[in-house]
C-alpha cells in the first residue's frame, strides 16, 4: 500500500512474475468443450487450472510474493489464512523456497485441504468460521512473531503472480473474446484483467461471484470495498466477505464486469464439467462455467466467443463432491423429488411402484408420512426421490401419475 492508495499492478510486473515462475508452475492446458459450446452457442474452452500444482492457481501468487521477500523476512518465516487453496499454495511455495510456514484455516475447512497443507510441510491452525476470521488470527500471529503475512489476494506481487495465467491464456487462445474468472478476493481476475487490458483490450473480462457472498458486486455499486455477510455456500473458495484494495482498484479502473451465480448454477456447472469434460473441479472453480450456463445462448446476457472459462481449482472434499453432484442432478432435472398421496390400504404402494416401474423411474429413496396436518384418517403421503433421464422425463412421470388419479406434489 502507498499513501495514495494500493500499489499498482502492471504488465511489466506480471511478465517479471512469469520469469520467477518458470519451472515452478505448470502451463495448464486449455480444453475445448463441445457440451458447453452447444449450450452457449459459441466456442467455449476451459483453462484447467485445477490441474495446477497444489490443485489451484494460488501457487502462482504465493510463490512470487514469497520469492521477493528479503533474506531477513525469509528468516522470520511466513503466515497465511485460507479455506484451502491459498493454504496449499503457500505451503508448497514455502517448501520450494525453504521457509517456515504457519497457515490458519477455518475450523470447518475441508479435511483433504487441511491434510494436503500439512503434507507440504506447513503448520496448520484451525481458527474461526470463515476465511475472514482466520485472517484476523493470521495478522495477530504476524504482529506477535514478525512472520510475514502472505495475503491471499491483497498484494501487488500476489496479483502479478496470478496474472501470469492471463499471459498463458492469450498464448493458448489468441482469438479469445470473453474470459470468465471466479472471484473471491479478486486476485486472479485482477491479474488476468491487467494482462488483457494491455495486450488484448477487445477481450471482455467477467468476474463471477456466488450470490451468497457478493462482495465485489456490492463494492462496485458502492464505489469502494465494502464488507458483506459471509453466508454458507458450497463455493467456499470464493466466500470472501470483502474484496482486497489492490484487486478492487484494478477491477474498478478497468471496468471489469461482475456477475453472480446461484448454488443451483454452481452445482449444475460442476456436474456438467465432471460428466462431459472428465474434470474434477471444486464449486468455486466452476463459477465461470456456472455464469455461462446461467446466461445460456439467448442474446441478452450471453457472451461473445470464443469464451474461456477459468477452472480455478480442483481441491474438493469427496464427501462434498458427493453432495454437490446430487444437488447438481436435482438442478439439472436428473432427480425428481415429489410426494404422492395414497389410500392407506394394502396394495396401494405396490400399485404406485408398478406405475413408476412402467415409466422407467428408478427410486432412490422412499418414505411414508401418516401424521401431516391435513391428512385424512386413511391418507398417507409417500415422499420419494427418483432418478430420471432428465427434465422431460420428470414431467412425463408426474403427468402420468396425475392422469391415473394420484395427487402429486413436486418438491
Amino acid at each position: 500500500m502507498t499513501a495514495s492508495g494500493p500499489a499498482p499492478v502492471t504488465l511489466a510486473e506480471v511478465r517479471a512474475a512469469a520469469e520467477l515462475l518458470d519451472g515452478v508452475v505448470r502451463r495448464t492446458p486449455v480444453l475445448a468443450s463441445r457440451a458447453l459450446s452447444d449450450a452457449a452457442g459459441v466456442p467455449v474452452l476451459l483453462k484447467a487450472e485445477n490441474l495446477q500444482r497444489a490443485g489451484s492457481f494460488k501457487v502462482r501468487g504465493a510463490y512470487v510474493r514469497m520469492a521477493r521477500l528479503s533474506e531477513d523476512e525469509k528468516a522470520r518465516g511466513v503466515v497465511a489464512a485460507s479455506a484451502g487453496n491459498h493454504a496449499q499454495g503457500v505451503a508448497l511455495a514455502a517448501r520450494l523456497l525453504g521457509l517456515r510456514a504457519v497457515v490458519y484455516m477455518p475450523v470447518d475447512a475441508a479435511l483433504p485441504k487441511v491434510a494436503a497443507t500439512r503434507d507440504y510441510g506447513a503448520e496448520v491452525r484451525l481458527v474461526g468460521a470463515s476465511v475472514d476470521e482466520a485472517l484476523v488470527a493470521a495478522r495477530a500471529e504476524s504482529d506477535r512473531t514478525g512472520a510475514v503475512l502472505i495475503h491471499p489476494f491483497d498484494h501487488a506481487d500476489v496479483v502479478a503472480g496470478q496474472g501470469t495465467l492471463g499471459l498463458e491464456l492469450l498464448e493458448q487462445v489468441p482469438d479469445v473474446r470473453t474470459v470468465l474468472v471466479p472471484a473471491g478476493g479478486g486476485g486472479l481476475v485482477a491479474g488476468a484483467a491487467t494482462v488483457l487490458a494491455e495486450l488484448a483490450p477487445e477481450v471482455r473480462v467477467v468476474a463471477v461471484q456466488t450470490q451468497r457472498v457478493p462482495a465485489f458486486a456490492e463494492s462496485m455499486r458502492a464505489g469502494h470495498p465494502v464488507a458483506v455477510p459471509v453466508k454458507p455456500t458450497m463455493a467456499d473458495g470464493i466466500a470472501v466477505g470483502r474484496p482486497g484494495d489492490v484487486p478492487f482498484e484494478v477491477l474498478q479502473r478497468l471496468g471489469v464486469e461482475v456477475r453472480e451465480v446461484s448454488e443451483e448454477d454452481l452445482s449444475h456447472a460442476l456436474l456438467l464439467v465432471a460428466e462431459r469434460s472428465k474434470l474434477v473441479v471444486e464449486p468455486a472453480g466452476a463459477a465461470g462455467v456456472a455464469a455461462l450456463l446461467a446466461a445460456g445462448s439467448a442474446e441478452e446476457g450471453s457472451f461473445e466467443g470464443p469464451v474461456v472459462a477459468v477452472l480455478s481449482g480442483g481441491n474438493i472434499d469427496p464427501l462434498v463432491l458427493l453432495r454437490v453432484i446430487r444437488h447438481g442432478m436435482v438442478a439439472a432435472g436428473r432427480y425428481l423429488k415429489m410426494r404422492v398421496m395414497l389410500d392407506d390400504r394394502p396394495g396401494a404402494l405396490a400399485r404406485l411402484l408398478g406405475e413408476l416401474a412402467g415409466l422407467g423411474g428408478n427410486i432412490m429413496h422412499i418414505d411414508h408420512t401418516r401424521t401431516d396436518v391435513g391428512l385424512g384418517l386413511n391418507d398417507v403421503w409417500v415422499p420419494m426421490q427418483i432418478e430420471t433421464k432428465g427434465p422431460e422425463h420428470c414431467d412425463e412421470i408426474v403427468s402420468r401419475l396425475r392422469e391415473v388419479g394420484y395427487r402429486v406434489v413436486r418438491d
